[in-house]
């Protein structure tokens, strides 16, 4: 070593310095507390999340296998939302309009193929899109499942369910070609011209048809919980970064004592 070096860290050892200066320091302890309550509000979010989603599950859980209720007519419509009324058991009684039936193109546990919408003219003066199940493709032709198209009075149980405007996953629906990839209900209604009278803003997903096609009773409801996993990993890194900053932290105190 050099006079000059030896000189410099003499100088530093006399004035107590080590390799980082505060500036240095300071910066790192501000970004490591901030990532740490970064993180840590992260994780209270998901804990929040959590709440908030094993409270919708036990909601939906208690609407499905609730006494089915009466679909609500038109003074009830205005106040129709998911938060209050998706997947409540509902009945209602009249005759459906088989010759109006829509077709969208649905992927089940049966495969692909096509959910058939029926209007069903309620016996109270308005009318109600009715989910009646799921066909494969080669059941598309209403004569091949004729038992299960019911001419007379009919009751139907099922789930109410909220309308799909603007078309399915990066495919929207084509009234004008019939092609359709949501049960967007104003525009089906639109497209098949039902009426006389109000048409119900919600569908109905049936029950199991007793005449075998559509296939009913397929209502998926399952709703994704990972909120608790995502806020233990944010908690972990946060904990994780404490402690980086915590090892940073000791090695200065270190070098700073051997100075």
């Amino acid at each position: 070593m050099t006079a000059a070096g030896a000189g410099e860290d003499i100088a530093k050892h006399k004035n107590g310095k080590s390799g980082r200066s505060a500036a240095s320091l300071a910066l790192i302890g501000l970004l490591v507390l901030l990532g740490v309550a970064g993180l840590a509000a992260l994780g209270l979010w998901q804990v929040q999340r959590l709440a908030w989603k094993e409270a919708l599950i036990a909601r939906v859980d208690a609407r499905v296998h609730a006494a089915p209720v009466p679909a609500p007519g038109p003074a009830a419509w205005a106040g129709i939302s998911a938060a209050g009324d998706e997947y409540r058991r509902v009945a209602l009684h009249g005759r459906f309009r088989h010759d109006r039936e829509t077709l969208v193109q649905a992927v089940t546990d049966l495969g692909s193929g096509y959910w058939v919408l029926t209007p069903l003219a309620d016996d109270r003066g308005f009318t109600v899109l009715v989910n009646r199940g799921f066909v494969p493709p080669d059941r598309r032709d209403p004569a091949s499942r004729a038992a299960g198209n019911p001419a007379g009075p009919a009751s139907v149980t099922g789930l109410l369910r909220i309308t799909e405007p603007r078309g399915g996953f990066l495919r929207g629906n084509d009234p004008a070609a019939d092609r359709w990839h949501s049960r967007d209900v104003a525009a089906i209604a639109a497209a098949r011209h039902l009426g006389p009278g109000p048409i119900a803003p919600y569908f109905i997903d049936a029950a199991p048809n007793a005449g075998g096609y559509p296939v009913g009773g397929l209502t998926v409801v399952r709703f994704p919980n990972n909120h608790l996993q995502y806020a233990i990993t944010w908690f972990v890194m946060a904990l994780l970064l404490a402690g980086a900053g915590a090892v940073v932290a000791r090695q200065e105190m270190r070098a700073r004592r051997a100075a």
